[in-house]
């Protein structure tokens, strides 16, 4: 069954995230994932967040093991160390659920 992850973020160089979307995509889909939703928030009505969001997207996986494949590849990590992290300030995992 399909694993999916709804996540809100705190982009504060939209450019450099950008970046890191390309960078990371090919990797993404190899691993059969991909992007479901990806919404640009202008405005935040309720929260429980402790940062201030502005991007929130919905990404999936085939499964949950392939989801931690994923975020523990080192070419993933290396990745994400030069773009998402100078990129995003911050991010919380709003909703992991299965498809």
């Amino acid at each position: 069954m399909a694993h999916e992850m709804m996540v809100a973020l705190d982009v504060a160089d939209p450019a450099l995230y950008q970046e890191y979307r390309a960078a990371m995509r090919p990797l993404l889909e190899a691993a059969g994932g991909g992007f479901r939703y990806d919404f640009e928030i202008a405005r935040t009505l309720k929260s429980e967040a402790p940062h201030p969001i502005n991007r929130v997207f919905a990404i999936h996986f085939p499964d949950a093991a392939t989801k931690e494949r994923f975020y523990a590849d080192p070419e993933y990590r290396r990745i994400r160390e030069r773009l998402f992290v100078p990129a995003v300030r911050a991010r919380t995992v709003l909703a992991e659920y299965a498809r």
